[in-house]
């Protein structure tokens, strides 16, 4: 998929739309001897890889289960705590499956909201007056997109590299939201959006710019 994700804020930071197609984020499952070469901690109650990289478990991996058993934060399904149980020598040899995290809601809210933040930052850095802002982050795997708009919500794509016109989805992404947020006479203004004539047709402008846009 070509766009990963996008993210509507309003002007005050908040958070009112997102929509992912990067749910099925890849697992790696390995079985590992005592004792254990890659360095865990515990990071907003998950425990994640913060050293030492191996078979494609990379630094920010969470671990998802061990033995089969479903990982719930720092503890397994049935109690375990997870960092106890590596640490015993006879517990191995040790089945591990890593990935990337699930964000969850308040992850999202909080993310919105420090984007905004650095938004307003990048405005008030800049040397040139009246500096539009973030247009484009780029990453090794991923680019992040932004416009604003007049009012100042602002509109994010989270797209694979090779997608091309992204502003002109962004731009798109707005008249579908002034067509079919704003003219629903049950949405508040700068409030979360749930209007299932807004998701249809946002979702057909996406999978427009997919088979449109990508590059070589």
């Amino acid at each position: 998929m070509a766009v990963l994700s996008v993210y509507i804020i309003n002007k005050a930071g908040g958070l009112i739309y997102q929509f992912d197609q990067n749910s099925n984020r890849p697992e790696i499952e390995k079985t590992f001897g005592y004792p254990l070469d890659i360095v865990l901690k515990v990071h907003d109650d998950k425990v994640v890889v913060s050293f030492g990289e191996r078979d494609g478990v990379k630094v920010g991996h969470t671990v998802l289960g061990i033995n089969g058993i479903t990982a719930e934060g720092r503890y397994l399904k049935d109690g375990r705590d997870i960092l106890e149980l590596l640490a015993c020598e006879e517990n191995y040899p040790i089945n591990i499956k890593f990935g990337r995290p699930k964000l969850t809601t308040n992850e999202r809210i909080m993310l919105a909201s420090m984007f905004h933040s650095l938004y307003t930052i990048s405005c008030q850095l800049s040397p040139e007056p009246r500096s539009s802002g973030i247009d484009l982050i780029e990453t090794d795997t991923f680019k992040l997109h932004c416009f604003q708009s007049m009012t100042g919500l602002k509109f994010l794509a989270l797209t694979d590299l090779r997608q091309i016109a992204v502003e002109q989805l962004l731009r798109k992404m707005y008249e579908v939201y002034s067509d079919y947020a704003l003219k629903n006479p049950f949405y508040s203004l700068d409030m979360p959006i749930r209007c299932n004539l807004f998701e249809t047709n946002l979702q057909a402008c996406i999978e427009q710019s997919e088979r449109a846009g990508m590059g070589m």
